[in-house]
């Protein structure tokens, strides 16, 4: 797996009940904006605000939507063990090509053998590829905890590394966990890329609003095109900043005006709105970004 595994927003109506159709949109989005992969419900997805029975439903409509168009991972993160495994086997029953995880993120687990233990109990219910999601929402994990993982727990083949500093600890794994780790993938959005590429991730993670540009940008890294990566990159720049300031709101309100979804409420930041001043720093961003963008509507 390489590439950008882009993340689906999970969209809701008026009412601010799960949007099916909405949802569905954006993963044909995706899709037609070039992503090598989908990867939900996860932060980005706002996860972590919806009910097991939502995140069962949205994943399974993601896996049908995509149709094998593209690969599928699911998140699978628990609040324990015994819930992460029951989403790892929803997961294979649904048919996802692989499963990712935080360490639980409510309860915080900090002793190595617990985080381990965690970890293998996903392993033991599914029989796909593990992604082990090392973010702050969950605890963090440190980079022998993250080899031990690899070689230790069956499934464990590919890293979402978000601790700070990436780029050392994308160095530092790939230096010492051996030919099982199979990549290192980048979140942020993509914000780290220019300086995560050259030190071998194979790939990024990022909320899907620009997924068409954040393509352009993997894809002029793989060629060797930094000028092209670095003009595009400062192109993306101010939408990094607004995402920074209004991480709850930014990415469906730029999937509303792309025309991918009707409503952009977002239970995570329910009083974030926009106002007059953000909205035309907004429209000037999107003046800018859209002859980079490959879907139109």
């Amino acid at each position: 797996m390489r590439g950008v595994y882009t993340i689906p927003s999970t969209p809701f109506d008026e009412r601010g009940q799960l949007d099916q159709e909405g949802l569905r949109r954006i993963v044909d989005f995706c899709v037609a904006c070039g992503a090598h992969g989908l990867v939900y419900p996860v932060n980005a997805s706002e996860f972590t605000t919806l009910s097991d029975q939502e995140r069962l439903t949205g994943s399974r409509i993601v896996v049908e939507q995509a149709a094998g168009r593209i690969p599928v991972v699911i998140g699978v993160a628990g609040v324990c063990a015994e819930h992460a495994a029951m989403f790892g086997r929803e997961a294979m029953a649904m048919g996802a090509d692989a499963v990712i995880a935080m360490s639980p993120y409510i309860r915080k687990i900090t002793d190595e053998g617990s985080q381990i233990a965690y970890f293998r109990s996903i392993s033991d219910a599914v029989n796909v590829p593990i992604f082990v999601q090392n973010h702050s929402v969950g605890s963090e994990l440190s980079v022998p905890t993250l080899v031990r993982l690899v070689r230790e727990v069956e499934h464990v083949e590919y890293i979402k590394e978000e601790t700070m500093p990436t780029t050392h600890q994308i160095s530092r794994l790939l230096e010492m966990a051996g030919p099982k780790l199979k990549g290192v993938f980048g979140g942020a959005g993509g914000r780290y890329l220019l300086l995560e590429h050259p030190r071998g991730c194979a790939g990024q993670m990022p909320g899907c609003h620009v997924t068409d540009v954040v393509v352009r940008l993997w894809n002029a890294l793989e060629a060797g095109d930094l000028p092209e990566a670095k003009r595009v990159y400062g192109l993306m720049a101010p939408l990094f900043a607004m995402e920074t300031m209004y991480p709850g709101t930014i990415y469906k309100e730029v999937l509303r005006r792309r025309g991918v979804i009707r409503h952009a409420g977002s239970r995570n930041a329910p009083a974030q709105r926009l106002d007059e001043q953000d909205h035309r720093a907004l429209d000037d961003i999107l003046a800018d970004l859209e002859p980079l963008f490959t879907y139109h509507g």
